[in-house]
């Protein structure tokens, strides 16, 4: 069998499957940390040791009769928290941006035709296809490869590419990982 004419076979997923997958089992993503309310920010702020510090002096400043050293000292508090909570709320919003942006685009076989979605979206079953430089989205089984060569860098720091071979859908899956391909090239000058 040629091998364009292997791709051109399958069909992969419906539309209907994958969104009932999706709905089923959820989105291809690490669980993240649960948005924090406004009201959950600023009670995570009020109790930071160095503020309750800061308060604490500012009624003792008041119970002293100082009122001038306490409105001043209670006025740099309010100061200091505003200033905590405009950035815990922007930062928390360059994360949520900055998460969509690492999230991998994956070109998956759906109702025969190829379509290029948020590797989120990619369920179980999918068909994937990888082309050079593209960032895998999700753990599988490779049905065709030329060559394959896979940086897991980021997953064990190992700095050499790793070699991936075809399933013959009988054996069972191996576990994830392979040899190591050691390909030395020497400059001529």
């Amino acid at each position: 069998m040629e091998k364009n004419s292997y791709i051109e076979n399958i069909t992969g997923l419906s539309e209907e499957d994958a969104a009932r997958k999706l709905d089923e089992e959820g989105f291809n993503e690490l669980p993240s940390q649960k948005r924090q309310s406004i009201f959950s920010i600023f009670i995570n702020i009020l109790f930071e040791p160095m503020l309750l510090l800061l308060l604490g002096s500012g009624f003792i400043y008041l119970i002293l009769g100082e009122l001038n050293d306490a409105l001043m000292l209670l006025f740099f508090v309010v100061v200091v928290v505003g200033i905590t909570f405009y950035q815990e709320r922007k930062s928390e919003r360059a994360l949520e941006a900055l998460k969509n942006l690492s999230s991998p685009r994956a070109l998956v076989i759906r109702n025969g035709k190829q379509r290029r979605i948020p590797g989120r979206e990619v369920v179980k079953e999918d068909i994937i296809i990888l082309r050079e430089g593209d960032r895998i989205p999700a753990d599988g089984n490779v049905l065709f490869c030329s060559n394959l060569l896979v940086d897991e860098s980021m997953l064990t720091g190992e700095s050499l590419a790793v070699r991936k071979s075809e399933w013959d859908g009988k054996a069972k899956p191996a576990n994830p990982g392979g040899t190591i391909c050691h390909s030395y090239t020497q400059a001529r000058l």
